[in-house]
C-alpha cells in the first residue's frame, strides 16, 4: 500500500500491542515521562504511543522491503522511535538527523549515526541511503520542493521514501497555529495527492494501491481533530 489512512484509536492500541509483543516497543514509561516532566530525573522521553500505528507501518514495510544491512535514514528524529526499533530489530547501518541538539543524547548512540543537522541541506553523500523515514515530521515547515530535492539525491535508485503525516481528508486551515517553533500544516487528501504527484518531477513513483479514505479523528490538538496518513514513495528514475 502507498498510501494508508489510521482509521480508529483501537488500530492505534493494537498496533502498539504488537510493537510491545516483538519486543520492539521503546516508548518512555508513563511514570518516566511524569518524573522528567518534574525534573526529577534526567534524559530523553522517546517515543509517542499516539503514534504506534504509523511507527509499526514503518518498521513491517522496512522489514518486508529493506535487507538489515542497508543505510536507513530516520529525519526530524530527536525523541523517534524508529531508528531505536530498527537497532534493536537487527539492522547494522542507521542513521538520524535533527537539528535539536538533543538528538546527541538519544539511545544506542554508540551504534546509531546521530546528526545534529537540517534534513532539507544534509551532510550525507549522493545516493547514500536505501530508505528515508519520516514520522509526523514533514507538515512542520513543510517546503515540498527542498525535502524532494534532497530525498532525491540521497536516495539509492530504487529507494524508498516512508512517512506520516498528520491528515484530514477535508482541509482544516492550521494558519497562525505554530508547532515547534515552525508553521503548521494538516494535509489534505489533496495536499497529500498534490505532493505525491509532485515528487514525480524528482523521479519518485508511489509504492502500490493509494487510500485516502479516514474513519474517526484520533488526534485532537492545537484544538484540531485529525488522524495520521502513512505513504511510501520509490527513487524510480
Amino acid at each position: 500500500m502507498s498510501v494508508e489512512v489510521l482509521k480508529n484509536r483501537k488500530e492505534n492500541g493494537d498496533a502498539r500491542e504488537e510493537l510491545r509483543s516483538r519486543g520492539l516497543d521503546m516508548t518512555s514509561s508513563r511514570i518516566t515521562r511524569v518524573l522528567r516532566k518534574l525534573g526529577l530525573i534526567k534524559g530523553l522521553t522517546i517515543g509517542d504511543r499516539l503514534k504506534s500505528w504509523d511507527v509499526l507501518m514503518t518498521v513491517n514495510f522496512i522489514n518486508a522491503n529493506v535487507p538489515r544491512n542497508s543505510p536507513v535514514l530516520d529525519i526530524g528524529a530527536y525523541s523517534s522511535e524508529v531508528p531505536c526499533i530498527l537497532h534493536r530489530d537487527h539492522y547494522t547501518d542507521i542513521s538520524a538527523i535533527d537539528l535539536n541538539p538533543g538528538i546527541m543524547s538519544m539511545p544506542y548512540s554508540g551504534e546509531i549515526r546521530y546528526s545534529m543537522a537540517n534534513f532539507m541541506e544534509t551532510p550525507f553523500d549522493d545516493s547514500s541511503f536505501a530508505a528515508v523515514t519520516a514520522t509526523s515530521v514533514i507538515e512542520h515547515g513543510f517546503r515540498s520542493r527542498a525535502l524532494l530535492a534532497e530525498l532525491s539525491r540521497i536516495l539509492r535508485p530504487g529507494g524508498f521514501f516512508i512517512a506520516s503525516v498528520d491528515y484530514w481528508p477535508d482541509k482544516i486551515d492550521t494558519s497562525g497555529k505554530d508547532a515547534f517553533g515552525m508553521d503548521w500544516m494538516i494535509f489534505s487528501r489533496e495536499d497529500l495527492a498534490g505532493f505525491i504527484r509532485e515528487a514525480g518531477e524528482f523521479g519518485f513513483s508511489p509504492f502500490g494501491e493509494m487510500n485516502f479514505d479516514a474513519g474517526e479523528p484520533v488526534i485532537n490538538w492545537q484544538g484540531e481533530s485529525y488522524t495520521f496518513a502513512w505513504f511510501v514513495i520509490q527513487k524510480t528514475a
